[in-house]
């Protein structure tokens, strides 16, 4: 009988192989980095804010992460959520602003008023 992991391509793949290595280990961090951003990429949204939400309870102290939690919620047009996500993650230490500016899960954050002083905040630290 084959495996019907020989029938999935692509993404959908790496998904498959990455929810069967957490089935094992849960908690193995890497690994949910790489499942959040393969289901972002495949437009799963809500499973990739699923994911976030789960990393920064692991690693509470993580900038990147909470700015991972920004771009879930905002792909998901929870701008309020994102906005205290992100301001989370540059007060633990993100100040990426090349990356903030041209990063397209923020979309919907940039006609906000607080989007500037965000920025404003980076470029003071």
């Amino acid at each position: 009988m084959k495996s019907t992991a020989f029938k999935k391509e692509g993404e959908e793949f790496t998904i498959w192989f990455l929810e069967g290595i957490l089935e094992k280990n849960p908690n193995y961090v890497d690994c949910l980095m790489y499942l959040g951003n393969a289901y972002t990429a495949h437009g799963m949204y809500e499973k990739g804010l699923q994911i976030d939400q789960r990393l920064c309870s692991l690693r509470p102290k993580d900038p990147i992460l909470y700015y991972n939690l920004a771009c879930s919620h905002a792909l998901l047009k929870n701008i309020d959520a994102a906005f205290d996500a992100l301001e989370k993650a540059i007060l633990l230490g993100y100040n990426d602003i090349h990356h903030l500016e041209r990063d397209k899960d923020l979309t919907y954050l940039r006609e906000d008023v607080r989007y500037r002083k965000l920025v404003e905040k980076i470029k003071q630290h």
